[in-house]
């Protein structure tokens, strides 16, 4: 292997070296995992980020890998700060509503639709739990959840004289926090949508697009 040197701004510098990579363990990649966990639970990291650095340390060969999985995290997980608002209770009546951006999950959401149409958009979301319980009921309505792919999620429940969907790649990740999905539906729709990180900029449109390709609708 050729060893990572950075040539000496000054040549007389005789203390420079080459710096050889080390091969993580198995045991390195978990710890990073773990730590990334804590990070997240302590509100530094979204959901998405979490997911996206979770699968940059497992892919990781040398510890100079991780450099990126750390990047602006401290050494050792501190207690986070409240920058994000909590979510217990979102609702559409007869409108249309967009829950978005830095999101605090609690043990329990609530997402209500009565004629009318609500996303729950959980990209840019933050949890203190491993376990989050999003309760979502549609009357004659339709709820659409959006969650970052890499994310465990189990949907279930029943909808009656509608549907209850779930798109995108599922995952089953110990080390991820999982989002159960309690649906209730009466003549109204709910549709789970599993995003992948290339679209965390994505519009609704271009996610359904992607995930739910029509015959004659654009791509």
């Amino acid at each position: 292997m050729i060893a990572d040197c950075t040539a000496p701004a000054d040549p007389a510098n005789v203390t420079n070296v080459c710096a050889e990579p080390i091969r993580l363990s198995d045991a390195e990649r978990e710890q990073a995992v773990v730590m990334l966990r804590e990070h997240l639970l302590a509100g530094r990291l979204t959901l998405e980020e979490f997911t996206d650095r979770v699968g940059a340390a497992l892919q990781a060969r040398f510890d100079r890998d991780l450099a990126s999985v750390r990047q602006d995290l401290p050494a050792v997980p501190v207690p986070g700060g409240a920058g994000h608002r909590s979510v217990r209770l979102t609702a559409a009546l007869f409108g249309h509503v967009a829950r978005r951006g830095p999101l605090r999950l609690r043990r329990w959401t609530v997402a209500a639709s009565a004629f009318g149409d609500l996303d729950l958009d959980l990209r840019d979301a933050t949890t203190d739990r491993g376990q989050v319980v999003i309760a979502v009921v549609a009357v004659l309505g339709n709820i659409d959840v959006y969650v970052p792919e890499g994310v465990n999620v189990q949907v279930s429940g029943l909808a009656a004289f509608g549907h209850r969907r779930d798109w995108g790649r599922g995952t089953d990740r110990p080390d991820a926090p999982t989002v159960h999905v309690q649906a209730l539906g009466f003549a109204g729709t709910i549709d789970v949508w599993r995003v992948p990180h290339d679209m965390h900029d994505s519009s609704y449109g271009e996610i359904m697009r992607r995930l739910h390709p029509r015959p004659g609708r654009p791509a």
